[in-house]
C-alpha cells in the first residue's frame, strides 16, 4: 500500500463517487499495458498509501458488488469486493482481471491505464484492445465467422446499434471505417475480415444460412400431448432483435386473462401467466444457447403448461446444484447486446426474477431440466 499509485493500482478517499469507480473498473478490465495481471481499487486509502479512516458499510459493498451486473460496464468484467482490517482501520479492495473480450466500455466510453492515470482511449489504443481480443477470444460468439464477409451486415441495423452502446461524442468525431468500428464492438475480425458469430447473429442479413439451428421452433397445441395438430406454428428466425421482438409478440397472445375474486364483492383480473416472468426465461434462452449447435430453441405452448428448451447444457460455473444463482455466460458479446437493446435489465437475475413473479401470480414453481445437450423449463398454468 505505501508504492504509489501505477497502471495497475488506484486509491481513493471517496466512498460514494460509483461514477469513478466504475471508470475505474473499465480502464483495469482493459489492461491497455498487456500484463495479464489484476487491477485493483483500494478504497478508503489516502494518496500516500494511509487508510483515511473510512467507515465501510454494507451498503457501500453491495454498491460496488453491483457494478459487476448493472450493465454499465461491458462486457460484465470479472472482479471481486473485499473488505480489509488495517489496525483500527477499514478499507475496500476492487480485484478487476483483465478482460478476455476487450475493448470494455463505460457507459459507451473506453477507459485505460497510462501509468498512475485514467484516459479514455484513442482511435489508436481502441484498435490495440480490438486486436489483442482476437488472440484472446474463447467465446464461440467472439470468433470468426469466416463465410461472412461484410457486405452480409445489415448496416441500418448496425448503425441503430451503435447509436445505443457508443457514447454521442464519440460518434461525432468518429473517422474510424466500419471495419474498424464493428471490431471495436467485437463483431468483426479484422484479420480474416470477416464478421464474428455474434456479428452474423445480431445484424446479420442471413444469420440461419451460416448457423441452421439459430432459429426458435414454436408450436401452440390445444391439448397437453406433443402428438396433438398444433393451432399454430411457426419458425421464428432472422437476426436476434427481430426474434426476439416476435417471440415478444407471440408470448402476449398466448396469456389469457380471467376473473378472479380478492374479496366477498369484488374480483380482478389475474393472467394465467405473468408475461414478465416468461419474457425472462425467453430471453435467457436466447442469450444462453449453444449456437454451435444445429438445434433450434422450443418454445411449446400446451394447454396446461409452456415449455422453453434450450440447446446447450449449463455453463461455466453453474450446476444443476447452484443453478440459478450462479451462471457463467456462453455468449457474452450477444449478452452485451441484448443488455444494450433494452432485452435485459441486468445481468444475472433473469431466472431468479422468473421465480418471484410467478409465485406472485400464484403459478407452481417453475421446473428445470438440465442435462449435458440442454436446459428445459416448464412453466404451468395458473389454476
Amino acid at each position: 500500500m505505501l508504492d504509489l499509485e501505477s497502471d495497475r493500482v488506484e486509491r481513493t478517499v471517496s466512498a460514494t463517487n460509483m461514477d469513478k469507480f466504475s471508470q475505474a473498473i473499465c480502464a483495469f478490465a482493459n489492461d491497455m499495458p498487456g500484463s495479464r495481471q489484476p487491477g485493483y481499487l483500494l478504497i478508503g486509502v489516502n494518496d500516500d498509501g494511509s487508510p483515511c479512516g473510512l467507515k465501510v458499510t454494507d451498503e457501500l459493498l453491495t454498491n460496488l458488488g453491483g457494478i459487476r451486473s448493472d450493465g454499465n460496464v461491458l462486457p460484465q468484467p470479472v472482479m471481486s469486493v473485499s473488505r480489509h482490517s488495517i489496525g483500527e482501520n477499514e478499507l475496500v479492495v476492487v480485484e478487476v482481471l483483465p478482460s478476455d473480450l476487450p475493448p470494455v466500455r463505460y457507459r459507451g466510453r473506453i477507459y485505460i491505464r497510462v501509468g498512475p492515470r485514467k484516459a479514455i482511449a484513442s482511435e489508436q489504443e481502441e484498435r490495440i484492445l480490438s486486436e489483442r481480443r482476437i488472440g484472446l477470444a474463447r467465446s464461440f460468439d467472439a470468433r470468426p465467422c469466416i463465410e461472412a464477409g461484410i457486405d452480409e451486415l445489415s448496416m441500418s441495423l448496425f448503425e441503430a446499434y451503435r447509436r445505443e452502446v457508443v457514447d454521442p461524442e464519440t460518434i461525432m468525431v468518429n473517422h474510424r471505417s466500419v471495419e474498424h468500428q464493428l471490431a471495436s464492438l467485437r463483431l468483426f475480425d479484422p484479420d480474416r475480415q470477416c464478421l464474428t458469430h455474434a456479428g452474423v447473429l445480431l445484424f446479420g442479413k442471413n444469420p440461419r444460412f451460416y448457423m441452421p439451428g439459430a432459429y426458435v421452433q414454436y408450436l401452440r397445441l390445444p391439448g397437453t400431448d406433443l402428438t396433438d395438430i398444433p393451432e399454430d406454428q411457426a419458425e421464428v428466425s432472422g437476426d436476434i432483435h427481430s426474434v426476439l421482438s416476435e417471440l415478444e409478440g407471440r408470448l402476449l397472445l398466448s396469456i389469457q386473462t380471467g376473473m378472479h375474486p380478492v374479496g366477498m364483492f369484488t374480483e380482478k383480473k389475474v393472467p394465467d401467466y405473468p408475461e414478465r416472468a416468461l419474457r425472462e426465461l425467453l430471453m435467457n434462452a436466447v442469450m444462453h444457447r449453444n449456437y454451435d449447435s444445429n438445434t433450434p430453441i422450443r418454445f411449446y405452448v400446451f394447454s396446461d403448461h409452456m415449455e422453453i428448451q434450450s440447446p446447450g447444457g449449463l455453463y461455466g460455473e453453474a450446476t444443476p446444484e447452484n443453478f440459478p444463482t450462479r451462471n457463467s455466460y456462453r455468449n457474452p458479446v450477444i449478452a452485451e447486446a441484448m443488455k444494450s437493446l433494452g432485452f435485459v435489465n441486468r445481468f444475472g437475475y433473469g431466472v431468479q426474477r422468473a421465480q418471484a413473479l410467478l409465485a406472485q401470480n400464484g403459478n407452481p414453481p417453475p421446473q428445470f431440466e438440465f442435462d449435458e445437450r440442454s436446459v428445459l423449463v416448464r412453466v404451468y398454468r395458473r389454476t
